[in-house]
């Protein structure tokens, strides 16, 4: 499949479903549509997960603390779509073991242990271990932590790379029919005749006019924005922004296990294992009024991460030990919570059918996604005539069909047994750089290097690791345009490469043509 070469060549198409954002919601809603038989159309003003989707914890979960909310309907959906996920992408999700150490001055140990109690019964597993205490003066855990830490708990969830669930969504999309234009805004949907009539526009200038049946507004933080003004449609449900923070530090410990802290103000934050040679270290909940293109975190909020750090771990850290950081805007459903951290990530669907519909989503979080986005399709497709069931509960991601037949659990548990397949079968490669591979592509990797026989096959090594095949193969199959798609969404290979390496690898795709333009 060449992503770039399924957009339209005329400037007018049209299709059953405009889906406007390329979030986590709007992919997913685009690939179960797809599946459905609908003629989909995508689009998103920037890359795929350049926003809230790409700036996530990074985690598969329940919600442990929202227990705490008595949301217990939203934990257990989540927690049912956890080992659903886990299951279609092995390849970028994979189990996660997180530790709480006992504060004395928070939560009691009872209700952690009811809490905890809670969280493994709500729905069923297979893949997860449940929980249990922990004396953290001889487990690993306790290692790093200081001393006054002698007693925890510890539960089971799951790890994702958030932008490349986004991407995979959207490949599956394209390879089902589906039309994805990235970089392309939409500045007009006006009803006419039954139908709407949209125009989009590319950031290189280039205009396209789509007649569509339905339009699903999937614009996460822009989601009232398009009601508004563009589509000129009044809803009765809001959005309330909330901004979460992250921060990225020199590895604070050797192990595999991932930490949960309790802060003194209520709120819970991850220190998890991150890209090998790093600590993620979040969230913040902070109310945001600001623009939604340009998010970032603030002073206090570093210095918040790195006290709450300081808190539990004997290593020291300070704001000058942070090598990287990002922040993203969650578009949470307005429900008049007054903390931040309380507003709820369940998610509502909103429909308009005073003609041609227009559904808008409200909320939601990423583990949730794929359940959001067959309910969001069940409204449509039968307003459009279409009967076709609900299919992704039982189907991998690209790259995600591992072993055959799916769906099995043996993906999950023997990812390494996949990797040494590929070690064998690719012996000339380095063992390091095809894990990379395996865990970015999975079964897809196979394609990535379809024709290579040799380390000559992979053409130049544009960046430490980084092979022409490789950016290639990003451009033609993953809507990859530039260094910054490529070092920070596509892959974290950013965070491993010196400073300027974004404006050399930029350079090289200039000279080779190899950009936007080439769409």
């Amino acid at each position: 499949m060449q992503a770039q070469n399924k957009q339209a060549v005329s400037n007018s198409l049209e299709c059953d479903v405009l889906v406007v954002g390329g979030g986590i919601n709007g992919a997913g809603i685009a690939r179960d549509a797809a599946g459905r038989g609908l003629s989909v159309v995508l689009c998103e003003q920037h890359d795929l997960a350049a926003h809230t989707s790409s700036s996530s914890s990074k985690l598969i979960h329940g919600g442990l603390r929202y227990l705490e909310h008595y949301e217990f309907g939203l934990v257990r959906k989540a927690l049912i779509e956890r080992e659903v996920l886990l299951r279609s992408a092995p390849h970028i999700m994979w189990p996660l073991r997180f530790v709480m150490p006992h504060d004395r001055g928070q939560r009691p140990a009872w209700l952690i242990r009811l809490g905890m109690f809670l969280y493994d019964h709500l729905a069923r597993r297979e893949l997860l271990p449940g929980s249990h205490g922990l004396n953290l003066r001889k487990h690993v855990s306790g290692g790093p932590l200081k001393s006054e830490f002698t007693r925890g708990f510890v539960y089971s969830d799951g790890w994702v790379d958030d932008a490349r669930l986004v991407v995979l969504n959207a490949m599956d999309a394209a390879e089902r029919g589906a039309q994805i234009y990235t970089r392309t805004r939409c500045d007009s949907v006006t009803r006419e005749n039954g139908y709407w009539d949209a125009s989009l526009m590319h950031e290189n200038g280039r205009a396209l006019q789509v007649r569509a049946r339905a339009v699903v507004n999937a614009a996460g933080p822009w989601v009232a924005q398009f009601l508004g003004q563009v589509g000129h449609v009044r809803s009765s449900k809001a959005v309330r922004l909330v901004k979460g923070s992250h921060i990225v530090v020199k590895r604070l410990f050797e192990h595999d296990h991932a930490y949960i802290f309790q802060s003194p103000d209520g709120r819970i934050v991850f220190a998890i294992p991150y890209e090998k040679d790093f600590t993620l270290i979040g969230t913040t909940d902070v109310e945001y009024q600001g623009a939604t293109e340009h998010v970032a975190i603030s002073d206090a909020e570093i210095r918040y991460l790195c006290d709450l750090s300081n808190r539990y771990f004997s290593k020291f850290i300070t704001p000058t030990d942070v090598v990287w950081s990002y922040a993203g805007v969650r578009p949470l459903l307005e429900d008049a919570a007054a903390d931040a951290s309380a507003v709820t990530r369940d998610y509502q669907l909103d429909l308009n059918a005073d003609g041609a519909p227009l559904l808008s989503v409200f909320g939601g979080k990423i583990t949730t996604f794929r359940k959001l986005a067959q309910d969001a399709v069940d409204v449509i497709a039968p307003l459009l005539g279409n009967d076709r069931g609900a299919w992704t509960a039982g189907a991998c991601l690209p790259g995600g069909d591992l072993f055959a037949p799916y769906p099995e659990n043996r993906a999950v548990r023997e990812f390494d047994g996949f990797v040494q397949g590929l070690q064998r079968q690719y012996d000339w490669l380095a063992p390091q750089l095809l894990h990379r591979y395996a865990r970015a592509y999975g079964s897809r990797t196979h394609k990535l290097l379809d024709g290579r026989n040799n380390q000559q096959d992979m053409g130049e090594e544009i960046l430490a690791g980084l092979y022409a095949a490789e950016v290639d193969y990003l451009l033609r199959n993953e809507w990859a345009t530039c260094a910054a798609d490529i070092l920070w969404r596509r892959s974290k290979l950013g965070l491993h490469m010196p400073s300027g390496s974004e404006a050399l690898l930029n350079a090289w795709l200039a000279e080779h043509r190899l950009s936007a333009t080439t769409q």
